[in-house]
């Protein structure tokens, strides 16, 4: 009986000591009072959307506010009644959207836009696509999708029309 005890805590030292270890090798390294470096990026978005951004301005810019790269948790409310708030909020954090229109008399977000570049075609790209796509379904707000950033003014305004008649 003796002997299993022994065994019990050599065995037990040798997993601290592992734990211990791994630990080790694994510590991030922390900076005095979290003061990192950061430097300013020359454009908050690619150059690709930067230029589709001009574009939907010139489509948009009677009507709406061009936001761009806009977090989920900036237009969605996680807030429904039934659902536990805090994990619906961390589903949407950190998700985010290429732009938000919104009405330029009331601030509403009326419509969201992704432009889908090559990144869209890997596989959890595309899972988290049809996932962000159901969310803007269940809460009732446009999300157009555009594949082409070479897209016209005129065929901006035919897709937001087109959504917002399949809204109806």
């Amino acid at each position: 009986m003796e002997l299993f005890i022994i065994l019990g805590l050599v065995i037990l030292a040798i997993l601290l000591i592992r734990s211990v270890a791994s630990s080790r090798r694994h510590t991030r390294k922390v900076f005095k009072n979290n003061a990192y470096t950061y430097t300013a990026k020359s454009l908050p978005m690619t150059r690709t959307e930067a230029e589709f951004f001009d574009v939907l301005n010139e489509a948009v810019q009677d009507r709406y506010f061009v936001f761009p790269q806009i977090h989920l948790s900036a237009v969605l409310s996680p807030a429904v009644k039934g659902q536990d708030w805090g994990y619906a909020f961390r589903h949407i954090n950190g998700k985010s959207v290429d732009y938000v229109l919104c009405d330029k008399e009331t601030l509403r977000p009326t419509y969201a836009i992704e432009l889908d570049d090559y990144t869209h075609q890997k596989r959890d790209r595309i899972e988290r696509d049809s996932e962000v796509e159901r969310i803007f379904a269940e809460a009732d707000l446009p999300l157009v999708r555009f594949k082409n950033k070479n897209v016209t003014v005129t065929e901006i305004i035919t897709a937001l029309s087109r959504a917002r008649l399949a809204r109806r």
